[in-house]
């Protein structure tokens, strides 16, 4: 009946393991392993539960007191076997959990010769990336099938990378740089979160890793470097787009409508409100957000992460929105 019983429980819990889809798209080689990880250490907690509800249940119907039976039970001193049991089959099932653990996490961080190195910034509340060409991204793009090691590096507070797709997880430090190996295998948009608590904005801490072919990888960083090295206003135009003006900003050159920002059409205004040089107000606004915050607008808002472009890519911003004034966006 005890043997019935836990295999009863140990049916169900492992259907109620299986069935229920607990564990997101597996988009990495590093998922593999973390995921074999998962199922090994959930193999293990459904076999032991099964044995403990199993015993627990066995024991309630076999050894159960009559209704008019109020007597003690005897007492019992202990069963040695028992007790050496139950203390050596968890320290084997732990060191067998540690031992794969360590094994995983040593191949997920080797990476081949030719991983492709990209920085990674992070600062309240954004994340900012650049490519070996000095492109630089609001969005990470990766090739499928290709190692990639991840810098990361924060700015004010810890702050966490992950992609719940690729399984690995690294916190971003101030002061020092940690690195993170990635191998996407299958194309896609993923989420990149930020699992660290890093203050008010920290919820909207996001963007999306792009996982291309590598031919299109490689197209879009040239395109992109191209664009950069163009004149001034392509190159502004790129970084722009690139590190995600759009998505807060209104600017009518760039065919933005995004309200979560000030209007970019009126920063000629804004300047002679201030009394100041646009080409200046202009720069500071994006290194320095918070020194003049719009009126009706949060300061601690807009990330400062724009103070790390590289200067010809600010430089082309700069110039990008004071060209921009000239289409109306004066008054």
């Amino acid at each position: 009946m005890l043997v019935a019983i836990g295999a009863v429980v140990g049916l169900l819990t492992t259907a109620v393991a299986i069935l229920i889809d607990w564990l997101p798209e597996q988009a990495s080689e590093q998922r593999e392993g973390i995921d074999f990880l998962f199922w090994l250490t959930t193999a293990i907690c459904v076999g032991i539960f099964a044995i403990v509800a199993a015993v627990i249940l066995y024991c309630v119907f076999k050894f159960r007191a009559q209704p008019d039976d109020d007597t003690d039970g005897p007492p019992i001193h202990g069963n040695t076997t028992i007790e050496i049991a139950w203390t050596a089959v968890p320290t084997v099932l732990v060191v067998i959990i540690a031992i794969a653990s360590g094994i995983v996490l040593a191949r997920n961080d080797r990476t081949s010769a030719d991983a492709l190195d990209i920085d990674v910034t992070a600062q309240q509340f954004a994340w900012s990336f650049r490519y070996p060409n000095d492109v630089t991204s609001g969005t990470l793009r990766l090739p499928v099938n290709r190692d990639v090691v991840l810098n990361l590096r924060a700015n004010d507070v810890l702050h966490s990378f992950w992609v719940p797709q690729f399984g690995q997880k690294q916190d971003a430090v101030p002061g020092t740089v940690t690195r993170v190996a990635v191998t996407p295998n299958k194309v896609g948009s993923y989420p990149v979160v930020c699992s660290e608590l890093c203050g008010l904005g920290h919820s909207l801490m996001r963007t999306q890793a792009v996982v291309m072919p590598a031919a299109e990888y490689e197209r879009w960083v040239n395109d992109q470097a191209e664009e950069l090295e163009g004149p001034p206003g392509q190159a502004g135009a790129a970084v722009f787009r690139n590190n995600g003006c759009a998505s807060c900003h209104t600017f009518a050159p760039a065919g933005s409508e995004a309200e979560v920002g000030p209007s970019l059409d009126r920063l000629a205004a804004r300047a002679r409100e201030l009394d100041r040089e646009l080409p200046d107000f202009v720069r500071e606004s994006i290194v320095e957000p918070d020194e003049e915050v719009a009126e009706g607008y949060q300061p601690n808002v807009m990330p400062k992460t724009y103070a790390e472009l590289p200067r010809d890519q600010l430089d082309a911003l700069v110039q990008y929105l004071v060209e921009g004034q000239r289409g109306g966006g004066t008054g």
